[in-house]
């Protein structure tokens, strides 16, 4: 994420947090889980206040949650019990280590140029089969909005830019959160090694 948008976070976390701690993912977590085996290793990357990460270690998996903001790795910490690591997804450093990465309403901050970078690294991250689950807010809207980032995409968008990143579609939808706002959600998995884009 940028300048503006980690200082976004890093300025008030715990409001952050308090404000989107109530936010029912259950529906998309559990597509989610359904891809995976007990016990699968997820990256939770971009995990803000660790909800999800608690939520997904409760379903017996082992999560790493990883940030790029220090104010939400220490929040997800108070609130987690566990230490999250701050990283920036375009300094991903993980090879063939998750059977899945959880990336919910993250990877929207980058810019547009940035997100075929970060597909790689996310891609390298997963060992073969592995899953994505991604998701943006649905539109074309690519700029700033209340200090943070952000990059909109459609459910074509989204899939052109995943499939162009060597991932296969598996399930692509909408889903409306309780503010009335239209998202755009993936999941896609990892192919076998192999390929022309492996060598």
């Amino acid at each position: 994420m940028d300048r503006e948008t980690r200082e976004f976070y890093d300025g008030d976390p715990q409001g952050y947090s308090d404000n989107t701690v109530e936010c029912d993912v259950s529906d998309i977590l559990g597509r989610f889980a359904s891809h995976l085996n007990p016990g699968s290793r997820v990256l939770d990357l971009g995990c803000g206040s660790g909800r999800d990460t608690i939520v997904l270690r409760s379903m017996g998996f082992s999560v790493v949650p990883v940030d790029g903001s220090q104010g939400m790795c220490l929040t997800a910490e108070r609130n987690t019990g566990d230490a999250v690591r701050r990283l920036d997804m375009l300094e991903l450093d993980y090879e063939g280590e998750f059977d899945g990465v959880w990336a919910c309403a993250s990877m929207l901050h980058l810019r547009e140029g940035e997100i075929p970078r970060a597909l790689a690294l996310v891609r390298r991250a997963l060992r073969d089969g592995g899953v994505l689950y991604v998701s943006f807010k649905d539109g074309t809207f690519s700029g700033r909005r209340d200090g943070r980032w952000y990059t909109d995409m459609t459910p074509g968008a989204m899939t052109t830019a995943l499939t162009s990143a060597g991932f296969v579609a598996t399930d692509v939808w909408h889903s409306v959160d309780r503010r009335g706002t239209v998202w755009t959600n993936g999941l896609f998995s990892k192919g076998r090694a192999g390929t022309d884009r492996d060598k």
